[in-house]
């Protein structure tokens, strides 16, 4: 009877071990979500000198989790295999810099853009152009054959001056030899905004002038995320909070 009475009582007491145990994982697994970077691309994403990941894409969707109510943990992942380990289920989402295509959308899917960072002009602080018809009549860089190169052709009275790599462009406008730089937004933001020897000579100005979307990535099928996601994102665009991150980072 003894025995009887003591085989109840651990039956009893593990039912309260393991009880909080199961139901605290598994709503930990239904919270935390991890997402891969590839913390190479500032000041989207990178590492910082206290090695801990930052930049716009982190802060941006740890607001996304704020509102839509879950929480994120961040894998440093090289951009090689990063879309190989999302289809392999290694971790659950991707946000890095990535650029929303319809050959992507075959083998995943994408939230809502969250921003776009297409073609955007930066001068020099003095100056007082702001779209890139206001330098007509001046010098204007970009990297030979891209987007940027193309755009300042369409402009009648602009010279286009073109480099095999954009940071001599920079090199050149720091120097008065050109009077602006037409590149990606990130790339812009990189040079006149985290650059020493940069940051304090040149400014972006206007907006991006070409759309070149970036969204978040999930498995694809993985709806209850997707929708998740997307929640967050809208409430973020809705109380105004990406464009105090792009004000932070991009500007």
């Amino acid at each position: 009877m003894r025995a009887h009475r003591i085989i109840i009582a651990l039956l009893v007491m593990a039912s309260f071990i393991i009880a909080p145990v199961t139901v605290g994982s598994v709503f930990a697994a239904e919270k935390v979500i991890t997402v891969a970077t590839d913390a190479t691309w500032p000041p989207m994403e990178m590492v910082d000198q206290n090695k801990n990941i930052v930049g716009f894409d982190i802060d941006f969707l740890n607001a996304v989790a704020k509102e839509a109510g879950f929480t994120v943990e961040f894998q440093n992942t090289a951009w090689d295999g990063i879309f190989a380990g999302i289809a392999a289920g290694k971790y659950d989402a991707i946000i890095s810099s990535v650029t929303i295509t319809e050959e992507r959308k075959k083998t995943m899917d994408f939230s809502i853009p969250y921003i776009n960072a297409g073609q955007i002009l930066i001068v020099p602080n003095a100056s007082n152009a702001v779209v890139l018809k206001d330098l007509v009549g001046k010098n204007v860089g970009a990297q030979i054959g891209t987007t940027g190169s193309f755009e300042v052709k369409k402009i009648e009275g602009v010279t286009l001056k073109t480099y095999d790599e954009i940071g001599l462009a920079f090199e050149d406008m720091a120097t008065g030899r050109i009077d602006g730089v037409v590149c990606d937004t990130p790339v812009a933001a990189d040079y006149a905004l985290q650059k020493d020897e940069y940051k304090d000579k040149f400014k972006i100005v206007g907006e991006p002038f070409t759309e070149e979307y970036y969204g978040i990535v999930v498995k694809k099928g993985d709806k209850e995320l997707l929708d998740l996601v997307n929640k967050g994102i809208q409430a973020v665009q809705a109380k105004g909070i990406d464009k105090k991150l792009e004000a932070k980072w991009l500007k």
